[in-house]
């Protein structure tokens, strides 16, 4: 079972929530809802919404499940051979060729302009999945992401 959670990267990591960098994804998620907020017309969502299943899907299950197939399973291999940890400024060709799968997939089911939208966030996710060898600082900041943009957007 621990080199198969170690492959997901599922294994316990170092408190990324102390990180200065991480800090920062954080904020960086505050300053683009504040950007969004000023400047796109937007309808937050009300409580009933917030206490929805649906609002619980988008905003805690969708991104673990997410995180785990693509950060974990997908980025975890394509990290394991020296290519894959080759790159620049802590971002691998394994982070830039799942990121760009992801950003695929989100194309099925959003317009191809916010598809395009989720490559700069999941090039942070996949930069602490490869920072901290674990998927619980991706998984942290794409809940947090998604929750934010869901409040903002009224979406679910």
């Amino acid at each position: 079972m621990g080199e198969f959670t170690s492959a997901l990267g599922l294994d316990r990591c170092p408190p990324f929530y102390r990180d200065a960098l991480f800090l920062s994804a954080l904020m960086a998620g505050f300053l683009f809802w504040l950007v969004f907020w000023l400047f796109v017309p937007v309808q937050p969502m009300v409580l009933s919404q917030v206490l929805s299943w649906s609002f619980f899907s988008l905003t805690l299950w969708q991104p673990l499940l997410e995180e785990l197939l693509f950060r974990g399973f997908l980025q975890g291999q394509l990290y394991r051979p020296a290519w894959g940890r080759r790159g620049r400024g802590g971002v691998t060709v394994a982070n830039v060729m799942t990121s760009f799968l992801f950003m695929l997939g989100h194309g099925w089911y959003h317009p191809s302009f916010w598809a395009m939208g989720v490559m700069a966030p999941s090039i942070v996710f996949g930069y602490f999945r490869d920072r901290y060898a674990s998927v619980y600082p991706s998984m942290a900041l794409h809940a947090f992401y998604n929750g934010g943009y869901f409040l903002l957007t009224g979406v679910p």
